[in-house]
């Protein structure tokens, strides 16, 4: 089992012919995702690789039965083709685009508010499932099937984290990247409650960095409704107050927001923080054999 992305996920990729989408797309094929449509504008009719081409997404969800996007667009039509798959009936939506405008995202959540669409991102690595698929552009040959759950606001230490995994024959179960801007989708609350909720998920690693409050939050529905050990580790630890470091929800501001205020809420909230980035795979594999799961 997993979660959200399962056997019965099929993808349509919006900005598909464009050089990443194509690229990105024909990885995912390979990692055994079933990528059933793709969708530029004025582009349909055509055919990439022997998958149908739509204008609109609407037309490949009635012909191809797609329930999941996966958004390579431009940022300056990012929030168009969001909006467009929700309004289509899309239930997952990883947007991977970079850029996407605050305020624009401040009415995306808005809209989906209440719905059962799900999104993921943007500017994030998407969401993998070994032995299912991915939407969105982790390497493929670093995953490995199994019980551990993976969510992290950055994109370079998810591949670190999984890698580290997987070489020590750990596999995952999910891997989410949620994005690092200051408004995205799916929070790393969402994210621990589905896995708190996944009978295939035996321990959940959290991969955190300065700026926002998003961990501190984390923090609380951990101590308050975890049941399953969460390892994790917070990036950024010698950033300068008021400097943007990397992505855009990273920065502190008004002396909130720092690593030793998340590490600190963390901790006692019963997670095993690590100070070294090296050693999370390791401190994962000594909950698991702790636990008799390994």
């Amino acid at each position: 089992m997993s979660i959200l992305l399962d056997k019965n996920t099929r993808v349509v990729i919006q900005g598909m012919t464009g050089k990443e989408g194509s690229f990105h797309a024909r990885e995912a094929i390979k990692f055994g995702t079933k990528i059933v449509a793709g969708m530029t504008p004025g582009k349909g009719g055509q055919e990439f690789d022997g998958i149908p081409i739509f204008n609109r997404i609407i037309d490949a969800v009635e012909n191809e039965g797609a329930n999941a996007s996966g958004i390579f667009c431009p940022a300056a039509f990012a929030a168009d083709a969001i909006l467009e798959a929700a309004e289509a009936g899309i239930k997952l939506i990883a947007c991977m685009t970079e850029g996407v405008p605050v305020l624009e995202m401040v009415k995306i959540k808005r809209a989906l508010r209440g719905t059962d669409c799900r999104l993921i991102g943007p500017n994030c690595p998407g969401i993998t499932t070994p032995g299912v698929g991915k939407i969105g552009f982790m390497p493929n040959f670093i995953h490995k099937e199994g019980n551990v759950g993976v969510i992290s606001r950055s994109g370079t230490l998810t591949y670190e984290v999984i890698f580290q995994l997987s070489a020590l024959g750990i596999g995952q179960s999910t891997s989410i990247g949620i994005g690092g801007d200051p408004i995205v989708g799916t929070t790393f609350t969402d994210a621990l409650e589905l896995f708190e909720n996944d009978p295939a998920t035996d321990l959940v690693i959290l991969i955190g960095e300065i700026g926002g409050t998003a961990e501190e939050e984390a923090s609380r529905f951990i101590n308050e409704k975890m049941t399953k050990k969460v390892v994790s580790f917070i990036a950024g630890q010698t950033a300068p107050p008021g400097k943007r470091m990397g992505h855009a929800g990273a920065i502190i501001s008004g002396g909130k927001g720092t690593a030793a205020e998340k590490v600190t809420t963390l901790k006692e909230a019963g997670v095993i923080v690590e100070s070294n980035p090296a050693n999370i795979g390791v401190a994962a594999k000594k909950v698991l054999q702790e636990q008799g799961l390994l």
